[in-house]
């Protein structure tokens, strides 16, 4: 194993960017932009380039580097085969062949959240786990799914979309994705809102949430915590369907542990104890000892997850 590697995480404004040590040191993060113009064709050329400036930088060459990892907001299969990404322009691109001719380095492609959970389970909370489920609860929800140390990408690399898991077979209320009850329309920050506003309507009780105008799911917790009874029986519903839900994903899969991420888990120790109860109900006995733990890793979990790809490769 040489010693250093890239690792990349390509969003729809920036890509992030992180040299690593082979062993998981982050030695330094950085990011550039990602030019969605001509349909993101020059993304694959910008990101090499900026790899080989900081390795000019740094006095390193092609000997030193173990490869580059990306994630990708879209599907990849395990060949490095993207099939669409639609914040990017892309269609269905060949990133690994790409990049590889580009750089002249050794190059691995996952989704987003797959890196993102391999991150996690390499050097995050999952540390020293060999099979965990990432959740990411976000304006959407994402997840990845890392069995025996790979990510589980499944037969056209679509696995792990736990957010498309329909919890309500009720639902009038359309999803992103086309179907109708998934648990992303209730358990994402835009769903917490949208339940909040269900029950502030089908509700009389007092509340602070009816005094302000255009409040989030962070107001909806801080509500919660601080003791509003309408803010806690949002919270109490959607966190229920989430931990049912989980449970679902782990009678399947088994994992060690369960990480909690995104921009929804800042809200800490509230959610984990709340998803609980609606885990504990649905959980196979066998499965019952699954640890659930927020993520420790933040935005960088899929620079990590990157270099976690060429690692494991």
């Amino acid at each position: 194993m040489k010693k250093y590697g890239f690792g990349v995480d390509v969003g729809g404004t920036t890509c992030k960017m992180g040299l690593f040590e082979t062993n998981g040191t982050l030695l330094e993060k950085w990011e550039i932009p990602t030019n969605t113009a001509n349909n993101g064709e020059s993304i694959p050329r910008d990101i090499v380039a900026a790899v080989h400036n900081k390795m000019i930088e740094k006095g390193l060459s092609k000997e030193d580097v173990e490869g580059i990892g990306i994630g990708v907001p879209g599907a990849v299969t395990e060949d490095g085969v993207v099939n669409k990404c639609v914040n990017l322009g892309w269609g269905v691109i060949p990133i690994v062949a790409q990049m590889e001719e580009l750089s002249g380095l050794k190059v691995r492609a996952a989704n987003d959240a797959n890196i993102a959970a391999l991150g996690e389970a390499w050097m995050g909370a999952g540390k020293g786990c060999h099979s965990v489920v990432m959740v990411t609860l976000g304006t959407g929800i994402g997840g990845g799914i890392i069995l025996n140390n790979k990510i589980l990408t499944g037969f056209n690399g679509a696995a792990g979309e736990i957010g498309h898991i329909v919890v309500n077979e009720d639902e009038i209320l359309q999803c992103n994705c086309g179907s109708h009850g998934c648990i992303e329309q209730y358990a994402s920050a835009t769903g917490i809102v949208m339940m909040a506003h269900r029950h502030l309507d089908r509700s009389k009780k007092n509340s602070p949430l009816r005094e302000m105008e255009d409040f989030t799911a962070k107001d909806v917790f801080d509500q919660a915590k601080a003791g509003d009874e309408l803010a806690k029986e949002v919270i109490h519903t959607v966190c229920y369907a989430l931990g049912k839900m989980i449970a679902t994903v782990c009678n399947v899969v088994n994992p060690e542990a369960v990480l909690i991420g995104g921009g929804v888990s800042k809200a800490g120790q509230i959610i984990i104890d709340e998803i609980r109860e609606g885990f504990d109900v649905g959980v196979f006995h066998a499965c019952a000892n699954t640890k659930i733990m927020l993520a420790t890793l933040g935005n960088d979990a899929g620079i990590y997850g990157g270099v976690g790809l060429i690692i494991n490769d």
